[in-house]
């Protein structure tokens, strides 16, 4: 039979197992909180990852898309001035067919060139003004990603490889190659050009 003492004594363990067991559930309450923190943090730290991403990517996307527009904008009409440049060489082919100027010459004949002068002079201006540029390359080296080489040549006063002579200048629109310009390479001198395309020729020999 439970006596009174009995009960008395059984109360204080009882109480203290309830204690425990709040601890412990406490424990596991702050440990899944802790757990949960910890995922959320994640999932965030993901998120700000792919959002910086994105936002990179679109940034590239819109610098792309504008430098295609502009691209678009300059160069769309590559074509159009590839065709007025030629009216411009044919003006000057006009301009050089004239005789040389030289005292007392008919008046016609002067102003003939002065009007071609003038119209060439007026014409360069406008090309000029809409990105078309032209360069006269006599007297520089050759370069292929400017000039078309058209002819070698034997040359006691230009070093081997530079351009003798220009046929028509090199045009660009906007810095980008439009039309090269159509050259005559020299080859050096007569005795080296003849020394580099003979057979007996030994490679390196003064």
């Amino acid at each position: 039979m439970t006596t009174e003492q009995d009960l008395h004594n059984e109360q204080p363990q009882t109480a203290e197992g309830e204690v425990h067991d709040a601890a412990s559930n406490s424990d596991d309450t702050m440990q899944a909180a802790t757990t949960r923190i910890q995922e959320l943090e994640g999932q965030l730290a993901e998120m700000r990852d792919k959002w910086m991403r994105s936002e990179a990517e679109m940034q590239n996307l819109r610098t792309r898309t504008k430098r295609e527009v502009e691209d678009a904008r300059q160069y769309a009409v590559q074509k159009f001035a590839r065709d007025v440049v030629e009216a411009a060489e044919n003006l000057q082919r006009g301009l050089a067919s004239l005789p040389a100027k030289t005292e007392g010459e008919e008046g016609l004949i002067a102003k003939l060139r002065e009007g071609f002068e003038s119209t060439e002079r007026s014409f360069l201006g406008i090309l000029e003004r809409n990105g078309v540029s032209c360069q006269h390359p006599t007297g520089q080296p050759f370069d292929a990603n400017q000039h078309q080489a058209m002819a070698e040549q034997p040359s006691d006063q230009h070093a081997p490889g530079t351009v003798m002579q220009a046929w028509t200048p090199t045009w660009t629109l906007h810095g980008r190659l439009l039309k090269p310009a159509m050259v005559v390479v020299s080859k050096g001198t007569p005795e080296a050009s003849a020394a580099s395309t003979s057979p007996n020729a030994t490679p390196g020999a003064a």
